[in-house]
Order: structure tokens, then sequence, then C-alpha cells
């Protein structure tokens, strides 16, 4: 037997790529977006019992919608916080708690009815695989370039990562992505970056906040949550999934995340859609090369945020300890075999290939219009450029 078969042997009915894909992109979840989080919860007031109920209950909401969804339909589903909802609560002005509370319900509540009217899985469904591809490469691929900052500011922790990844793409494939993980993780240690950190250890608990309907907080934040969630969220999670082959009930997922964030929204469950960066960690061939059994890497992502909510600001700062080069190494080294992929399909079909280039180049610019994403506006153009086209044509 060889040394991969006994350790698959070891951790059958799983294997150690599902473990690293589902740990790495908890890793991404958490450190590419939770000071927007910090920055929201301090923008309304919250007191620290407050601010530990919000963490506890986004990775309880994140993991068992993680885990509800990827079981109940054998595929790698993944949830997520609402990264652009953070960043408007971290915005916004003059609301209270409970205000912000009311609006996250009518958030939910407008989820909920989306998903059980199906009209949006509907929508994604005539969107062409070649945009879609492009959308999701040009996701991906802003977040991978990030490889490159992180080469300007710890050069050899980057370069000892790159060179674990060809070693071990060589020798051990399965293994790469967790080997260059642990790797970085040991010169870390080597060079004293974990010297002199102390941690909190106490498990969060939760604290109920009253909601208070407030009209302006209803329509200053409610409603543009939800749309910015449906469209710089939603929206790329669906692509995520079709772009490697899976097709869930998209209605029935976000009813499910719509219910999570109902409630949870009293304890500081603001908002939950589906994933797409950290999906694409546990749907692309690094996570498994069987795409039937990919599914196990999103149950262990989705158990990994269960642990981290209950943990609370131990396994926060944790994170935060942990240098920004090699979060940004590991997620962009993860992610390759996806841009690779995506792109590839983009670009496989001639007479949309204008289309899907100029999709994949307005999403990777990162730019916003009237407080919506570029994925959304990419897409759009793309439509447009796909029409017109065809029809010069």
């Amino acid at each position: 037997m060889t040394h991969d078969s006994c350790l698959e042997a070891a951790l059958l009915p799983f294997k150690l790529s599902h473990v690293a894909a589902g740990f790495i992109a908890v890793l991404v979840g958490y450190t590419s977006s939770v000071a927007i989080i910090f920055q929201a919860i301090d923008r309304l007031g919250a007191t620290d019992a407050q601010a530990n109920s919000w963490m506890l209950v986004l990775g309880l909401g994140m993991g068992l919608s993680t885990l509800v969804l990827s079981l109940g339909n054998r595929m790698p589903v993944l949830t997520a916080w609402s990264t652009p909802g953070a960043a408007l609560i971290a915005l916004s002005s003059g609301l209270t708690l409970p205000q912000a509370t009311g609006a996250f319900i009518l958030c939910a509540l407008l989820l909920i009815a989306t998903g059980l009217s199906g009209w949006f899985d509907k929508l994604t469904r005539l969107i062409p695989d070649s945009l879609a591809n492009a959308m999701l490469a040009g996701i991906l691929f802003s977040f991978g370039m990030k490889i490159f900052d992180a080469l300007g500011t710890d050069r050899p922790l980057v370069l000892l990562m790159g060179a674990a990844y060809l070693a071990l793409k060589r020798l051990a494939p399965r293994y790469a992505i967790a080997g260059v993980f642990f790797a970085g993780l040991a010169y870390v240690a080597a060079t004293g970056g974990f010297e002199g950190v102390s941690l909190p250890v106490a498990l969060a608990r939760p604290e109920f906040v009253m909601p208070e309907f407030s009209l302006p907080a209803l329509i200053g934040l409610g409603l543009p949550m939800f749309l910015v969630t449906m469209s710089s969220q939603n929206m790329p999670g669906v692509v995520t999934l079709r772009a490697d082959g899976y097709t869930p009930d998209i209605g029935r997922a976000i009813t499910v995340t719509g219910l999570f964030s109902l409630l949870l929204a009293p304890f500081g469950g603001y908002a939950f859609n589906l994933a797409a960066i950290t999906a694409a960690i546990c749907t692309g061939p690094d996570a498994d090369d069987n795409p039937r059994t990919r599914y196990k890497a999103a149950l262990f992502a989705g158990s990994f945020y269960v642990v981290i909510g209950l943990m609370g600001a131990t396994v926060i700062g944790l994170f935060l300890i942990l240098p920004g080069a090699l979060v940004l190494t590991i997620a962009a080294l993860a992610l390759l075999g996806s841009i690779g992929n995506s792109l590839s399909a983009a670009m496989a079909p001639r007479d949309e290939r204008e289309a899907a280039l100029l999709t994949f180049m307005a999403t990777a610019s990162g730019f916003s219009l009237y407080g919506i994403g570029a994925p959304f506006w990419a897409l759009l153009l793309g439509l447009v450029v796909r029409v017109s086209l065809r029809r010069a044509r």
C-alpha cells in the first residue's frame, strides 16, 4: 500500500484534502472580511457581550446552514455572512442596534420570499455558461492576484510556500495545499511570529436584542442590504457552483439562508448568503479528485465554522495573529485550479470570447456603481456585448 493510500485509509470516509480545503475556506472567509464585521458592530454601538454574540451566531449560522445544504444536496454548498451587508452597516449613521435589528429581519424576510418564489433560480439559468465562468474567474482572479502583494511584504515566507507547493504538486498533489499551509506555519513559528501572543479563552453567549421597526432603517438599511446580498453575493455563489458542475435547488438554498438570517437576526446574525470565493476552494479539484465527494470538504468547513462560533473571540484572535502574507498566499494557491478551469471554459466558445473577456475584465476590476459590486455590472455588460455581437454576425 502506498503512503497516500495509508493516509486515506486512516481518514476514511474522509480525505486529508477534505480537511485542508474546509479549513482553508474558513480561514480565508474570516481573515478576508472579519475586520468589516468589527467595524459594523462598532458603528451600532454594541457592547462587548453583544459583539461576542454576533461572532457566535455568525459562526453558527454559516456552519449549520452549510451542513444542512451540503448534506441535503450531497454537494459542496457553502454559505457566508454578507460582506457587502456588513459594509453597509459600517457606513450607516444614526441607527441604533434595535433599529438595525429590525432592518436585518426585513432583509431575511425578503430572502425567504425570493427563495420561495423561485424567480432567482430561473434568472440564473438564463446566464450563458461562458459569461458565468468569466465572472467567476474575475472574482477569483482579483483574490489570487494578492499573492504578489504578499510577495512584497514577506518575500521569504511566500517563496517558501511557493517552493513547497511545487514540490508537493509533483510528489503528493492531493496534499499540496495542506502541506503548504503547515510549511507556512512552521516558518512563522521558527521566526518568532507567535511569541508573546496571548488569547482569551471563553465560550461566547447569545445576547438577544429586541428589534425596533423604523421606516428609515428599513428603507435605508434593510432593503439595500437585500439588494447587495442578492447581486454581489448570491449571484456569484450560484455561478461558482455551476462552474464546477453543481446544480442544487437555488430557491431552496436561498430560503435556507433566509431562515437562518431570520432566526439569528436578533442575536447579530444580520444576513447569510451563498458563498463564492470560499466555496470555490471546496468545489475545485484540489478538494477532491471526485466531484461527487467534494461535499465532504464543505462538511468540514461547516464544522469548523460551528467550532469557531462557539469559541468566539478565542479563535477569531488566533486567525488575526496569522501573517497576512500567509493567508493571501494559501488562498491564491488553493484557488489556482478553479481560476484556470473557469478561464478555460469562459474562452472556449469562439463566438462568445469578446463578451466573456469583457465580463472577466470588468469583474476583476472590482469597481462598483450605485452601491452594487462589479460582478453584477460585469455580467450585465457581458450580456449586452454578447447579444450585440451575435446580431451583427
